[in-house]
């Protein structure tokens, strides 16, 4: 029990490093959600376009990477684009490689919500004169959203967890800084734990968003 307690107390001094892992996580996380949620909903609309090759590519395309791990995503961004004179930081590839992987993730999203709106009423837009755009602007995308907006605060919460992988490239995440803390305190269990409570504590406001929308949103209520 005191060797126990003397790890917690060694750990407890490493919090510089913690906060700093926190830190980087939080920004990848951020900026990958952000252009992800961007992209993604630029691809949602094209996967539902009516030219069907413009459908047929980005469909193949968000099949590939939603197909293949993050992890082996992240390593050719980071050690396969330098072969060909693209050289980046380990935060900038990590951040490549999350928002790819969340826009694809998340247009297929986009393109099921948009699917879900009512015929009848792009008839009715159609009749009364609206354009393509105006359709989707006015009639089709804010439906839409409403339909997919817990689905998405759903893949921003794996999106942060999978942010995890890019401590295997050396960005001091989360991740990586309880493996710099395993190597001084003996006791992974505990430093895991506390790194796993790291990551509950970035979740936990996106999941408690997420409920609340569900409720507040009377298709998911019923």
């Amino acid at each position: 029990m005191d060797m126990l307690l003397e790890q917690i107390v060694e750990v407890s001094q490493y919090y510089p490093v913690l906060l700093k892992g926190i830190g980087a996580t939080i920004a990848l996380s951020f900026l990958s959600i952000v252009l992800g949620t961007l992209i993604g909903f630029m691809l949602g609309i094209g996967r539902v376009s009516r030219h069907r090759w413009l459908s047929s590519i980005i469909g193949a395309y968000t099949d590939l990477f939603r197909g293949t791990p993050v992890l082996v995503q992240v390593f050719v961004v980071f050690f396969i684009l330098p072969q060909a004179g693209i050289e980046l930081g380990s935060f900038t590839a990590g951040a490549i490689a999350l928002t790819n992987m969340a826009a694809c993730f998340i247009s297929e999203i986009v393109a099921s919500g948009i699917k879900t709106v009512p015929h009848g009423q792009i008839e009715a837009a159609v009749t009364a004169g609206f354009t393509r755009s105006q359709q989707l602007r006015l009639i089709v995308l804010p439906q839409a959203i409403r339909m997919v907006v817990p689905s998405l605060v759903g893949q921003f919460v794996l999106l942060v967890k999978d942010s995890s992988v890019v401590s295997a490239i050396g960005l001091l995440d989360l991740t990586r800084s309880g493996w710099m803390i395993v190597q001084n305190v003996p006791n992974g269990l505990l430093v895991f734990t506390v790194v796993g409570i790291g990551y509950f504590v970035i979740c936990y406001p996106l999941l408690h968003v997420s409920r609340r929308l569900e409720k507040a949103n009377p298709i998911h209520a019923h």
